[in-house]
């Protein structure tokens, strides 16, 4: 994927597929001004580069009685043991992301629960029992304000462009 050049064309598909994985490839030819097969191409070969790595089906937690979402920094005892921590985690089901980050913490994990007697419970019998991890710290988010998926500069609805003030203001 680093030898790939994403061209304009193929952000406008992008924009469109983030917003509407579902979209149809002859919408988006038209709103592109190309062909369905220009589009099916295109589509194949950000595939196959790497730029699109699958689509797939989102479901609010809360539909299936998911209502507390808890985020988990998590201290190592021995950094190299990453790789073995990541693979405990990856069994927890409440586990939805596990991140490797910089600072006080190794790990930013997302978890969703039924309610705080469940977090509560994965966070003393799972997480916290894991071989390596020597502290955890847990925020309970309140609120989601913003959901969405990566940006793609789709020229319309960017905060800002490739045009200068003045070029906008005429």
């Amino acid at each position: 994927m680093a030898n790939y050049h994403i061209d304009q064309t193929d952000q406008k598909i992008l924009s469109f597929l983030v917003k509407n994985a579902r979209m149809p490839f002859l919408e988006i030819a038209r709103e592109c001004g190309v062909s369905g097969a220009a589009i099916h191409q295109r589509v194949k070969r950000l595939e196959a580069n790497g730029v699109i790595t699958g689509s797939r089906l989102l479901v609010k937690p809360q539909a299936l009685g998911l209502n507390v979402c808890a985020f988990v920094s998590i201290s190592l005892s021995e950094a190299s043991k990453y790789n073995e921590v990541v693979a405990s985690l990856k069994k927890i089901p409440e586990v939805v992301e596990c991140h490797f980050v910089t600072g006080k913490y190794a790990l930013l994990v997302k978890i969703y629960c039924l309610d705080n007697d469940h977090l509560m419970e994965v966070l003393l019998n799972t997480i916290q029992k894991i071989p390596y991890i020597l502290a955890t710290d847990t925020m309970i988010a309140l609120d989601e304000a913003i959901d969405r998926q990566v940006w793609v500069k789709d020229y319309k609805s960017t905060s800002f462009s490739s045009t200068s003030a003045k070029e906008r203001e005429k």
